[in-house]
């Protein structure tokens, strides 16, 4: 019996997880992936967004503001990489001004600071590649870049750290009540719990549904991006949105974090829950919208691409609360752009409406920081000898794109909820993010792997599941 189950680990589960850490309360989260951050907070903008766009007076409008104003001492506290960058909403066409002018007021009225009309003087002097055609654009100062990953796999180490228990590869497939408990079936076997947390992304109207007679409808819209290597750092500082007008609404130019360059997303609605897969058609829409706002992308230095999807509910709302005639069940559904953002406000509300719900006191033993995995690369040349001297895998190359060491990977697979595939350690340490794309780096990373977790080579796996990469010997029959 637990006092709260979370359904799913991604970055508004693990942020809910960490926020009712704070109590006095047995919380578990299930997950039917080998890991957090493994459905749509691992394909996203990575953006923080300031909070102009969502419609004021809505759910959203008032948990993105919040949240973005929480980001920096968050990320200070729990370690993850964040840059404030800043936005810039452009404007292609002078008939389309007043629509820039709407975008202002309601960023105003939603409470975003330092917001600002720029003329096309100013904006080139901001971003010398912007587009010929650009007229002007929307600036905001508190705008901008996370890593999804860093961020979603913070919350729940720190949750774990606090006490929360965390099931993977366990897939919900019932709930019922029994008594005044709820009873959650899953793979692994029945759980009990007081209070159900429904964070379970595109399936959230699946599990509320189960529950409510008033349905809940979430379509997957997917969203295909393009990364760029790290060559192109520094093409563009800031965020570049483009305005939504008479010629459709563009998609994104932005630095990311770790200094490559993002393009995206379409967006495109598909019945499939697990279509991820990207398309010629989508990824030439993506290079044609992006030189609409940017003279001379540098296409041909994209290293991947990938799609995700994002949970949009009918209304394009968030919502979150008491499931009406669902006692203890709790929504965290239609978490879309901008989620991300949003997260760190969604889990305050989440753990304030579920802690109220219970009379749950607070837990006087809360650790509130945690420390991501040491990046040798950022210490002095003095340091980094020492730390060497002392841990030689420190001083031993095992991704040479990213310059990842093994004691970094060592570090991804032996700390709270390490990693335990080849994905697991990318998303950690950025070992086979580059531009070989884990080309090069595999078979050590999987030797590593298989060593630190006692297994075989061949149960290392890509993902998790039936993802398995060593499927025999090539010399058996010889």
């Amino acid at each position: 019996m637990y006092d709260v189950i979370i359904i799913g680990a991604g970055v508004s589960g693990t942020a809910s997880a960490r926020e009712l850490s704070r109590y006095k309360l047995n919380i578990c989260v299930v997950e039917k992936e080998e890991d957090v951050c493994c459905g749509t907070s691992k394909a996203n903008s990575g953006i923080a967004h300031a909070g102009f766009d969502a419609p004021s007076g809505t759910l959203m409008a008032k948990l993105n503001v919040q949240g973005s104003q929480m980001m920096e001492q968050l990320s200070k506290e729990l370690d993850f990489p964040f840059i404030q960058n800043g936005s810039l909403v452009v404007c292609l066409h002078e008939e389309e001004m007043p629509n820039l002018q709407k975008l202002y007021e309601r960023g105003i009225e939603n409470g975003v600071k330092g917001l600002r009309i720029v003329n096309r003087d100013e904006l080139v002097g901001l971003e010398p590649n912007i587009s010929h055609e650009a007229v002007a654009a929307l600036y905001a100062p508190t705008g901008g870049i996370v890593c999804p990953f860093g961020m979603n796999i913070a919350f729940a180490e720190n949750a774990a750290q606090n006490g929360v228990e965390f099931k993977f590869g366990t897939e919900v497939n019932g709930l019922g009540k029994k008594g005044d408990a709820w009873l959650v079936r899953t793979s692994k076997g029945d759980f009990e719990a007081k209070f159900v947390v429904n964070a379970a992304g595109v399936y959230a109207d699946k599990f509320h549904n189960m529950v409510s007679g008033k349905k809940l409808h979430i379509t997957p819209r997917r969203g295909e991006y393009c990364l760029l290597d790290r060559s192109t750092q520094g093409f563009v500082k800031h965020t570049i949105f483009q305005l939504p007008g008479k010629y459709g609404k563009g998609v994104l130019v932005t630095p990311t974090v770790h200094g490559n360059t993002l393009v995206g997303p379409t967006a495109n609605d598909v019945e499939d829950k697990e279509g991820t897969n990207t398309t010629r058609e989508g990824i030439d829409e993506l290079i044609g919208k992006a030189g609409r706002t940017v003279k001379g992308l540098p296409a041909r230095q994209v290293i991947t691409s990938f799609a995700g999807l994002r949970a949009h509910e009918d209304g394009h709302e968030f919502c979150i609360g008491e499931v009406e005639g669902a006692k203890g069940f709790i929504d965290c559904a239609g978490i879309e752009s901008p989620g991300l953002t949003s997260a760190p406000a969604i889990g305050k509300m989440v753990a304030g409406i579920v802690s109220a719900l219970a009379g749950a006191e607070e837990n006087p033993g809360f650790v509130g920081a945690r420390k991501g995995i040491l990046n040798p690369m950022a210490l002095s040349s003095e340091d980094r000898a020492a730390l060497i001297k002392e841990r030689p895998a420190y001083g031993n190359i095992i991704c040479r794109c990213e310059m990842i060491t093994e004691g970094e990977i060592i570090d991804a697979i032996n700390r709270p909820l390490g990693a335990k595939s080849l994905d697991g350690v990318k998303r950690r340490t950025r070992a086979g993010m580059g531009r070989c794309q884990a080309g090069f780096c595999s078979p050590r990373t999987m030797e590593i792997l298989a060593r630190e977790r006692g297994v075989g080579l061949a149960e290392i796996t890509k993902s998790g599941g039936n993802s398995q990469i060593i499927v025999g010997a090539n010399k058996d029959g010889i």
